[in-house]
């Protein structure tokens, strides 16, 4: 109890006393909304991120629509010959149960991702008298290029608008403006505000702006509500002619998930008096503001009220994808290389890790560089005790140490990094190393897990490795009073050492070197720059040969080597 007051006045006076310093800010401060550098990469990229999500799922995603002709089959029906539109065909869940009920329609289908509209072509129903298929950005693209204007029936919109940023959702509704016949219709449905989806994002970092998500795989989704979805039409020509908001519970027994599915489902027609539904929705809005609303110029037999037995189109077996819940596939092995040894690591797939709150689920760069130094310096660690602080789940650093320590203990705070981590070491190490090597949770300044450790190795560690660690401003304190507990006062040959790999983020280097200070650590080497004194009689550049660049995977990282005072 005694240490444990200790240790929290060592941190409550290093913070009173260290001086105030510059800080280097290259990523923002985390909030509930991204950040515009990811907004804005989304954004440019939503083609190639759609592109790698067919590639995934292929047609398995969306179930097809079988719906269709029980919903809307009075507006497909009739005369022979309609012409539709399908806008984000996707990979032809809509068209083809169409042209398998209406074999006499004609479909122009179109979506931004190539590998979708391929998808449409080569199943095994289609048939270019009945199909037109092609790429098309409708926020960038002319749609009149590809068809005739004022030639289209009716235009199909299923799940496809809310991919689409909001800003942008009037472009796509001019450009359909263009192809679509006067009076024609659109048929609508996307999902609703409310959704269980949305929910989960929620109490995620996810948030681009007011209920617009981004998925783990980079995908956008954004839901709507009546009042939103109202206004969005009516300001650019189109009349309601049914609105309803579908609910519906989806059960995957195998995963025990109940899962809440909510959507919109609308019909609109095109029409020349704008003005009038433009000053219904402003006089509405002001006698209800910010209430979700239903145009009551529409009849209430047209509109659709809560419904429990509406079809889902997402397919029950990935559907988990959409609610944040972890598929069994977010994990990719690749290969890393160090000094003619081989290891294959388990990791998140790089599509999840740019929404991932965790960065230890990652191979960072710090990393793959000191393993190269371990690998070719046995010595730093040789008969040594080692403890590798926030390895996350690679921990190439710790098999690597293994080789030659006496004991090296690899920690995480995070529990998912951590069994990763085990997986990983049980997979690329073999006895008698294996015995050597521990994993332990330890979060940074928490006395249960320091006390843990302890018991493991009750001398201390003569040797501590950090690899990317200092990338938060809050944590700089708490790790290098964790690192003053577990490393050895002496040193069994020489005084103990803990060696930091890192490039600078967040963190300066004064900040740095301020709490090291504090918590009685002596910074006396330093790579690339050597010791400020002697750069030429730097340990750290002994460690490594005249052809280091081609081992150096960033040119921006650092290693920071400090001894016991």
């Amino acid at each position: 109890m005694a240490e444990a007051s200790k240790m929290a006045s060592d941190v409550q006076e290093a913070e009173e006393q260290q001086p105030p310093s510059q800080k280097i800010q290259i990523f923002p401060t985390i909030t509930n909304v991204i950040s515009p550098f990811w907004r804005e990469k989304y954004e440019r990229e939503a083609k190639r991120y759609w592109d790698i999500f067919y590639k995934r799922h292929q047609d398995r995603f969306f179930k097809d629509r079988h719906y269709l002709d029980k919903e809307w089959g009075h507006h497909f029906s009739g005369s022979v010959g309609k012409v539709i539109l399908e806008v984000g065909c996707g990979a032809g869940n809509t068209i083809f149960p169409l042209l398998a009920t209406y074999p006499d329609v004609f479909i122009y289908a179109c979506d931004f991702s190539p590998r979708a509209v391929n998808l449409v072509k080569m199943h095994k129903d289609f048939k270019e008298s009945q199909v037109s298929a092609f790429v098309c950005d409708l926020t960038v693209d002319d749609l009149s290029k590809q068809i005739s204007t004022s030639s289209v029936d009716i235009v199909t919109m299923i799940f496809v608008l809310s991919a689409v940023a909001p800003e942008k959702m009037p472009l796509v509704l001019q450009n359909i403006r263009k192809v679509l016949k006067p009076n024609g219709y659109v048929l609508f449905r996307d999902y609703a505000t409310g959704d269980l989806a949305q929910e989960r994002f929620t109490s995620k970092d996810q948030k681009i702006s007011e209920n617009f998500y981004v998925r783990g795989d980079g995908t956008r989704a954004f839901y709507f509500s009546n009042m939103f979805l109202t206004s969005l039409f009516e300001e650019n020509g189109f009349v309601i002619e049914e609105l309803g908001l579908c609910c519906k519970q989806v059960e995957n027994r195998l995963r025990e998930l109940v899962m809440n599915r909510r959507w919109i489902q609308a019909v609109f027609r095109l029409s020349d008096d704008v003005n009038s539904s433009s000053s219904m929705e402003a006089s509405l809005k002001k006698e209800f503001p910010g209430q979700e609303y239903i145009q009551p110029k529409v009849e209430e037999s047209k509109v659709m009220g809560l419904v429990d037995n509406s079809e889902v189109d997402i397919s029950e077996s990935v559907a988990v994808d959409m609610f944040g819940i972890s598929p069994s596939n977010d994990n990719e092995i690749i290969e890393v290389n160090v000094r003619g040894s081989n290891y294959k690591i388990k990791v998140l797939s790089k599509e999840y890790q740019h929404t991932c709150k965790s960065t230890g689920l990652m191979l960072w760069e710090s990393a793959r560089l000191m393993a190269y130094v371990l690998a070719g310096n046995p010595t730093i660690v040789a008969g040594k005790r080692v403890l590798e602080l926030g390895c996350g789940c690679a921990g190439i650093c710790s098999m690597i140490a293994a080789g030659s320590a006496d004991l090296v203990v690899a920690t995480d705070g995070d529990t998912n990094a951590l069994d990763l981590l085990t997986q990983n070491i049980t997979s690329n190490t073999k006895p008698p190393f294996l015995s050597k090597l521990i994993t332990k949770r330890l979060e940074w300044g928490n006395r249960d897990h320091i006390e843990a450790i302890k018991e493991i190795n009750h001398r201390g560690f003569d040797v501590i490795i950090g690899t990317d660690v200092t990338y938060i401003p809050e944590a700089i304190l708490p790790l290098f009073a964790t690192a003053k507990e577990l490393i050895s006062s002496k040193g069994d040959q020489e005084p103990a050492a803990l060696i930091l790999c890192h490039v600078l983020r967040r963190v300066d280097e004064p900040s740095i070197l301020s709490a090291a200070f504090k918590f009685g650590f002596r910074h006396v080497d330093q790579w690339p720059a050597g010791t400020p004194n002697n750069p030429s009689n730097s340990i750290i550049s002994s460690w490594f040969s005249d052809n280091v660049s081609e081992y150096i995977p960033s040119a921006a990282l650092n290693i920071m080597y400090f001894l016991t005072e």
